[in-house]
């Protein structure tokens, strides 16, 4: 069985350095533009719930995002 490796990263590893922000950029651009990243929507909350919208988001139960609509 192989090993697990994980790294993790600061937003300021990516973002003080030039290059490195070019890359992730043009990675995450290209991901969007191919469809590779699609967020998964929880539940949509009108704006009028904003109460229940942050009511569901502190339960800790979503699995995805919680989108607030403004205005239609």
């Amino acid at each position: 069985m192989p090993a697990l490796n994980m790294r993790t990263y600061t937003m300021h590893e990516t973002t003080r350095d030039p290059a490195r922000l070019r890359r992730a950029e043009a990675f995450v651009t290209s991901g969007l533009a191919a469809g590779a990243f699609r967020p998964v929507v929880d539940r949509v909350f009108g704006l009028e719930d904003i109460a229940e919208a942050h009511r569901y988001m502190e339960s800790g139960t979503q699995i995805g995002k919680i989108v607030v609509e403004v205005g239609h």
